[in-house]
C-alpha cells in the first residue's frame, strides 16, 4: 500500500474545459458535480466546461467549482485504487483547504461548496472593486519582501499573502500600495512583479471585514471528525474540530505558507497528489523539496500514470 500525501490546489487552477476527458471515462465526475449544484442551485458543470472564462474566474463562482473538480478527482481516485493508498495527510492551497477537508470526510460536499460560495461572495464585497489587488513577487526572499511592504507602507496597505514556493512569494494589498509594491520590489532585485487578475486583496488583513459574517456560516454545518490529518494554512498544524472553524476564519485574512505546509505534512510520504485540476501544486512542490514526487491528475493522460504509480506499474 502506497503511502501518499494529498495536496489540493486554490483559484488559478481553474480553466475552461478542464476535466472534460476524465469525465468522458469516468461518469463520476459528471455525478459529483451534479451534487453540487444542486447544493447550491447552480449549473457548476456548464461554467466549467462552456465558460465564459470571466464568469468562471470570479471568485464566487471560482471557488465552489474548484472544490467541486477536486472533489471529483478524489472521488475517482477512491474509486479506482482508494485499497491500494495510505492517506498519511493533506493539505489545501486556500479555498483548496475545504477540499480536503471533504477528502478527509470532515465536510459534506454539500457543506463544502456550501461554505466557499458565501466565502467567495463575502471576500469578493470585502473590499471595494478596484482599491484592493495582489501580485506575484519573483526572485526575493521573505525577508526581503517584508522590506518592500515597510517600503511602501506610506502609500497604502501592503502585506505577504502567499509564501508559495522558493522565490515565489504574493502580495496583497491597496491597489495603490501593489503599484508602489511593484516598483520597489524590482528595484530590490526582483526578477518580477506580476499584478494578479484577482478581485481582491485577498488574504491579507483587508480581508477581516469578511471574518464575522463567515463565522456564522461555519456554524450552519455540519463536522466530523478527520480520518487523516489536514494541515490548515493559517497554523500548518493539524486542529481539533473547535480550532478547525477558527483556522478556517483566520485564513481569510492570513498568508498561506504553502512551503511551510508541504514542508510538514510530507514527512514520510512516498508519494505526493496534487488532486484536482491544472499542475500549479506539482509546480510549486518541486520547487519546495525535489525530492517529493508529485503526480498531478487533472487529465486522463496524467491520471493514468498516477494510476500505474500508485499500483506499481511501468
Amino acid at each position: 500500500m502506497k503511502k501518499v500525501v494529498l495536496y489540493f490546489p486554490g483559484q488559478g487552477a481553474q480553466q475552461v474545459g478542464m476535466l472534460a476527458d476524465l469525465a468522458a471515462q469516468y461518469p463520476i465526475i459528471e455525478e459529483t458535480f451534479a451534487q453540487a449544484s444542486e447544493a447550491i442551485q447552480q449549473d457548476l458543470w456548464s461554467l466549467a466546461q462552456n465558460g465564459p472564462a470571466e464568469e468562471l474566474n470570479l471568485t464566487y463562482n471560482t471557488q465552489p467549482i474548484l472544490v467541486t473538480a477536486s472533489a471529483a478527482v478524489w472521488n475517482v481516485i477512491q474509486q479506482e485504487c482508494g485499497e491500494n493508498i495510505s492517506v498519511l495527510a493533506a493539505a489545501g492551497h486556500s479555498v483548496g483547504e475545504y477540499s480536503a477537508l471533504y477528502a478527509a470526510g470532515v465536510l459534506s460536499l454539500t457543506d463544502a461548496v456550501r461554505l466557499v460560495k458565501k466565502r467567495g461572495q463575502l471576500m469578493d464585497t470585502a473590499v471595494p472593486a478596484g482599491e484592493g489587488g495582489m501580485a506575484a513577487i519573483l526572485g526575493l526572499d521573505s525577508d526581503q519582501i517584508a522590506q518592500v511592504c515597510a517600503d511602501v507602507s506610506a502609500a497604502g496597505v501592503v502585506e505577504a499573502a502567499n509564501f508559495n514556493a522558493t522565490g515565489q512569494i504574493v502580495i496583497a494589498g491597496t491597489a495603490a500600495g501593489i503599484a508602489q509594491a511593484c516598483f520597489v520590489a524590482k528595484e530590490a532585485g526582483a526578477k518580477r512583479a506580476l499584478p494578479l487578475s484577482v478581485s481582491g486583496p485577498f488574504h491579507s488583513s483587508l480581508m477581516r471585514q469578511a471574518a464575522e459574517p463567515f463565522v456564522a456560516a461555519l456554524e450552519g454545518v455540519g463536522w466530523s471528525e478527520p480520518r487523516f490529518d489536514v494541515y490548515h494554512n493559517a497554523s500548518n498544524a493539524v486542529s481539533s474540530i473547535v480550532d478547525m472553524k477558527q483556522r478556517l476564519v483566520e485564513q481569510l485574512y492570513s498568508p498561506v505558507n504553502w512551503i511551510g505546509a508541504v514542508e510538514t505534512s510530507s514527512v514520510n510520504a512516498e508519494l505526493a497528489i496534487e488532486v484536482g485540476p491544472g499542475k500549479v501544486i506539482s509546480g510549486l512542490n518541486k520547487r519546495i523539496n525535489k525530492g517529493l514526487n508529485t503526480l498531478s491528475s487533472g487529465d486522463s493522460v496524467n491520471f493514468e500514470k498516477l494510476l500505474n504509480a500508485i499500483r506499481g506499474e511501468d
